[in-house]
């Protein structure tokens, strides 16, 4: 016979002098397998009384001073720190969306971007107006009483480092509108222009023995056609007379339109003495004359001794701005020009 439920909630006491198990073994009328079936169904619980709490204090103090989790939002966060607004992009293959190329100087630059935007207002300056030069102690130099304030520098071959670097690092400047890797080489003669402590243009020469003359276009283009009258500029209709406005056209600096087209020469060769390889000057310093005078500085200065005539400069494969330029200086569209090799004994250091 089993035992009832409530004997399974009854306290236990030291006192008793039998438990329920003893009593069950003791029975005389029951046999082992009713001892057995009694005795599986009895569980035994014992319950064990916790320390009462009496200073609930210590229990917040405890849960205050918990050090937070690494990586949990509190504590690790900063909560007075100021909100980063940035606004971001898709970049999806926009044309001229990261890069804006500037119109006067060339370069290509990031707007916004205050780095990239410093180094392009430090080239624009410098493409504009001119290399920054303090000058040296030791240098060649020519002046002109028309161009006050104003100096030529002519650097050699055998100058020190630290002029060769300086024409350089004009030639970087050069062959952004000229191209790169054939301006100079180590026997070149190199006339900077300074005006007002920048380096505003440079010229490059080289000896040469021969060069080939320009064939003119046909008409040679310089004499501008003459109208034999002026036609009349009033128009009347009955008693109303209409006045027509007549605007000029300026003429340009050299009088001639040059072909943008290949450059025809004579087969035979003509004697020259110096090769101009290339001629530069700033954009805010141009159509003052001062090409001319580093020509004409060239020419006095080139050979020791002597100045060179016109007709034994001759120019580099020109430009169509050079064609115009050379037609301007040599007075006539058949000057001289010359095939200019790329390198001559490596490049200068």
């Amino acid at each position: 016979m089993q035992a009832k439920i409530n004997s399974f909630f009854k306290p236990s006491s030291s006192s008793s002098s039998s438990s329920p198990i003893a009593a069950l073994v003791t029975s005389d009328t029951d046999d082992g397998l009713a001892v057995w079936e009694k005795n599986r169904n009895i569980i035994v619980n014992t319950y064990e009384r916790r320390s009462a709490i009496f200073d609930r204090s210590e229990v917040l103090k405890k849960c205050v001073e918990k050090t937070p989790r690494k990586g949990s939002s509190y504590g690790s966060k900063n909560l007075n720190k100021k909100r980063n607004y940035t606004q971001f992009h898709l970049e999806l293959g926009q044309s001229d969306f990261l890069l804006r190329n500037c119109a006067e100087c060339g370069a290509a630059y990031a707007p916004g971007d205050e780095l990239d935007e410093k180094s392009h207002q430090s080239f624009h300056k410098n493409y504009m107006h001119g290399i920054p030069f303090k000058g040296w102690q030791n240098e060649k130099a020519f002046t002109s009483p028309l161009f006050n304030k104003n100096r030529i520098v002519m650097v050699l071959e055998n100058d020190s480092p630290a002029h060769r670097n300086k024409v350089q690092e004009v030639v970087k400047m050069m062959e952004v509108e000229l191209g790169e890797d054939w301006i100079l080489h180590q026997h070149c003669k190199v006339y900077l222009l300074v005006t007002s402590q920048r380096i505003s243009g440079c010229l490059v020469a080289e000896p040469i023995k021969e060069a080939f003359k320009v064939v003119a276009p046909h008409g040679d283009g310089r004499q501008l056609k003459k109208e034999s009258s002026s036609p009349s500029t009033s128009i009347q209709f009955g008693n109303i007379v209409l006045q027509r406005e007549v605007s000029k056209r300026c003429r340009g600096e050299s009088g001639e339109r040059l072909d943008d087209g290949a450059i025809v020469c004579e087969e035979e060769a003509k004697a020259a003495v110096c090769g101009v390889r290339a001629v530069w000057v700033s954009p805010s310093n141009r159509r003052k004359g001062l090409a001319t005078w580093l020509l004409d500085t060239t020419r006095e200065s080139f050979s020791n001794g002597c100045v060179l005539e016109k007709s034994q400069l001759a120019f580099s494969q020109p430009s169509s701005i050079g064609r115009a330029f050379g037609s301007h200086y040599f007075e006539t569209s058949s000057f001289l020009i010359y095939k200019a090799q790329v390198s001559v004994a490596g490049p200068t250091p």
